[in-house]
């Protein structure tokens, strides 16, 4: 499973689903031109949602500035993983055999495997290769066959099979299995356990990458795009949040149409598939993935085809949406007034009976959630702070302390590491998914990979490691000796701490309250459907008369049940954020339109979304070398 091999579906039965009209017999039985379908329906929604966040954008620039901006200095790297790369043994080939292999994990995310080193240092065509996204890893052999055991609902438990299982003839010591809802499989094996360790931790980090992508942008499309995601799957019924927002826009897009496709090609495929048990089951899953890239590589020509369209629709917005945009504003605080008055009442009615007695658990468990990983960011950043001064005092080599500052800048990037911050971000999930289950949340994993992003990436350890050593780089001269410049350096680590401090609360409140938000909106407005919204066209006239595509009574009216919303969620985030000893003050708590996501705030500084970039590198590891540099005009004295 997972090396090179032909795809399932032959070209015309890829043109069944891109927008053909051909059904062959052993291709599923679904309407034609799923993806195309899926563009039509959507891409209305995202130009609605581009011109609301113009909007959005815009009246936050003319709007109060923050008093409280953040403290530590944006770090120029971009989101990355180390590349690794190692020999490992992987099951594939028909029938499937572990056969050894030569494997590398990108700096974006993205694994390939070669047949052995040599083709990998020659450049030579990877065996196979795959994106991260949405995979999860399972380092136990026994719990993998029991996940295969699962996917087949008919199973009867009895795996006597016309080819040979290797899984079960033999053992693996040290397994590295990649799962995926509609991808293919992926099964290796490590040589040794600090091997399999080592992968393990460098695979959870692509996987992470790859998947908040969207999430770590700032950039009005992107928050376009995951507000027309949620709309579009509103219309059809679905208000809980889950993970489906995990990816690349193209990604979450096929994520969204195999979904819907699953039931029919359950229905429709997995009987009549050769063989039983977990043969079948592999069957299965390359059957999926071969679905998958089809729709995938739909999804991506669709939105590439796009992109010129909505290029010029952002600009064209700017221009007719800034001259008009205090009428804009002022005809949507009318029409939410008056909004607000029809849906408070039975908004409290909603809250009081369905919300608010679990809105203390979650809050606090939460709380919990972002509050141990950012205090292990603390503890590294002071152990790597107290570090660098204990080595500074020693008098070591330049050579030396240009090793020990590099070892510094990487710290947010060692996957070893920013394990234990990882690790206290896993430690509520069980608690939090039974907690919001009953609001229709299924997104727990994208919780998790959001604060474990922000102890990595999002303004703290990477912001303060780079505040560090700015800090440093102004304040060692030539004219200082070891003991002066070691002075120096505890003067810059109480700064920085004090700092990271600030943005560290700061930061831990918006990402409660975005979760908040995430967590119980989507709940309250299908609870409020049947009755609030249908008093919305009497509300309708005067929106409509303004004429600009940013403004929509559904909009407004969501806007206003947000804020309402807010109001409740922050005053119990406020008794939790006390009761544990932390600045009540919480940022933006007004409830203004969008701000639930502490709008206004660049959270990922410069940070591009695109991978691998390593250009903005040099600035960084410039003031590295230049603290190291330093020391080599001060040599130790004999």
């Amino acid at each position: 499973m997972g090396g090179r091999s032909s795809s399932p579906l032959d070209k015309r039965q890829q043109q069944h689903l891109k927008g053909g009209l051909i059904q062959p017999s052993h291709c599923p039985l679904i309407p034609a031109g799923q993806v195309d379908a899926l563009l039509r329906n959507f891409l209305p929604q995202y130009r609605g949602q581009l011109a609301a966040s113009i909007l959005q954008q815009i009246s936050l620039e003319l709007g109060p500035q923050e008093l409280a901006r953040c403290q530590l200095l944006h770090s120029k790297k971009l989101p990355r993983v180390r590349e690794h790369r190692g020999p490992l043994t992987q099951l594939w080939g028909h029938p499937p055999q572990w056969q050894p292999i030569f494997c590398v994990l990108r700096g974006d995310g993205r694994l390939e495997w070669f047949s052995h080193r040599e083709e990998y240092e020659n450049g030579g065509r990877p065996l196979g290769s795959t994106a991260l996204t949405g995979y999860t890893i399972l380092t136990s052999q026994r719990e993998y066959l029991r996940l295969l055991d699962a996917l087949c609902a008919d199973s009867s438990g009895d795996h006597t099979q016309e080819e040979p299982d290797p899984l079960l003839e033999m053992p693996v010591n040290f397994p590295l299995f990649l799962q995926h809802p509609f991808r293919r499989h992926l099964c290796f094996s490590a040589a040794t356990g600090e091997a399999q360790r080592s992968w393990r931790l460098v695979l959870q980090g692509g996987i992470r990458l790859r998947g908040t992508v969207l999430q770590r942008s700032q950039a009005p499309a992107a928050l376009a795009f995951l507000d027309a995601i949620r709309l579009y799957r509103q219309h059809q019924g679905h208000f809980g949040h889950d993970d489906v927002t995990l990816g690349s826009d193209a990604e979450v897009l096929t994520t969204v149409l195999m979904r819907e496709l699953l039931p029919a090609l359950r229905a429709q495929t997995l009987p009549g598939l050769r063989g039983v048990g977990r043969a079948r089951v592999w069957a299965w899953t390359e059957l999926l993935d071969a679905v998958h890239a089809v729709v995938l590589a739909g999804a991506s020509a669709g939105l590439r085809a796009f992109q010129p369209e909505k290029d010029e629709l952002l600009v064209a917005l700017e221009k007719t949406i800034r001259p008009d945009v205090d009428q804009m504003l002022q005809l949507r605080a009318r029409v939410a007034g008056r909004l607000r008055a029809e849906v408070q009442g039975p908004l409290e009615s909603c809250l009081h009976r369905k919300v608010d007695a679990q809105l203390p658990r979650v809050t606090q468990t939460l709380l919990n959630t972002v509050e141990a990983a950012l205090a292990a960011v603390q503890a590294l950043l002071v152990q790597g702070m107290d570090r660098l001064y204990c080595h500074l005092r020693g008098k070591p080599s330049g050579v030396r302390l240009r090793k020990e500052v590099y070892s510094f800048g990487e710290m947010p990037w060692d996957p070893e590491l920013m394990q234990t911050c990882y690790r206290e971000a896993e430690r509520s999930k069980g608690r939090l998914r039974q907690l919001v289950a009953p609001f229709g949340f299924l997104g727990t994993q994208s919780v998790v990979f959001g604060a474990q992003d922000l102890a990595q990436q999002v303004r703290l350890m990477a912001d303060a490691v780079a505040t560090f050593l700015q800090l440093a780089d102004q304040c060692l001269t030539t004219a200082l000796d070891c003991n002066q410049a070691a002075q120096q350096l505890e003067k810059v680590r109480g700064r920085v701490l004090k700092k990271f401090q600030s943005d560290s609360g700061s930061a831990q409140r918006r990402f409660i309250r975005r979760w908040q938000i995430c967590i119980f909106l989507p709940f309250v407005l299908s609870q409020l459907e049947p009755s609030c919204k249908a008093e919305l066209p009497e509300f309708e006239g005067d929106v409509l008369a303004m004429g600009s595509p940013a403004l929509t009574i559904e909009g407004i009216y969501e806007d206003v049940i947000r804020g309402l919303l807010l109001q409740r969620t922050d005053r119990e985030l406020k008794k939790a954020l006390g009761a544990s000893n932390v600045s009540c003050a919480l940022d933006c708590c007004s409830d203004a339109p969008w701000d639930q996501e502490g709008a206004g705030e660049d959270l990922t500084g410069s940070w591009a979304m695109s991978f691998g970039g390593l250009g903005s590198l040099h600035k960084v590891y410039g003031m590295v070398e230049s603290v190291a540099s330093w020391m080599e005009q001060h040599p130790p004295v004999l």
